[in-house]
């Protein structure tokens, strides 16, 4: 039994692939990276806004009280300290958003020399020293709140094992590149 005959004028999928018109798709598609740009900028650009008028109702709470004790400077330290944390966050969104921009619309977007990316990789290390001193903050607020009825211990001792795990990354992908 032979096979049926090809019919030239029907379109196949296969045939598509390979082409310049399928390429141009391909090379195109790079700029679905523009949603999570603007998601990440957006996200960043909310939260650094909020956590700037929780802290100007902080300091306006603080000035009506008119109470200035240890107590109320140490809660006052841990809300600057938590201010700080959600700051770094941003910090962490907006470099997801001009990261991705650079890695994938346009690597000559004007940005910082630090953060001049080759590859996703790079990003990712600057994601994750962001996420160690996130780290470092969560535990600081921690410390600057205890009062000493609660063991922070273990707490300390996870936080500080995540870090040097994160860190060992980083050296890893350090000692990985050429000088």
């Amino acid at each position: 039994m032979k096979p049926p005959p090809r019919n030239p004028g029907r379109f196949r999928h296969k045939d598509m692939i390979g082409t310049p018109m399928f390429a141009r798709i391909l090379a195109s598609s790079r700029y679905m990276m523009v949603l999570p740009v603007i998601g990440s900028l957006i996200a960043s650009l909310a939260l650094i806004v909020y956590e700037i008028a929780v802290m100007a109702a902080a300091i306006i709470d603080t000035a009506r009280k008119a109470e200035f004790t240890p107590t109320a400077a140490k809660i006052y330290a841990v809300g600057v300290v938590e201010s700080v944390d959600v700051f770094l966050i941003a910090i962490a969104v907006w470099i997801i958003g001009i990261g991705l921009y650079a890695l994938f619309v346009d690597e000559t977007v004007e940005r910082p020399r630090w953060l001049k990316l080759a590859d996703l990789e790079d990003l990712k290390a600057h994601l994750v020293s962001v996420v160690i001193a996130v780290l470092a903050v969560l535990f600081l607020r921690e410390a600057v709140a205890w009062d000493g009825s609660r063991d922070i211990l273990g707490f300390g001792l996870a936080v500080a094992a995540t870090i040097a795990a994160l860190a060992l990354f980083l050296r890893a992908k350090n000692e990985g590149q050429a000088p």
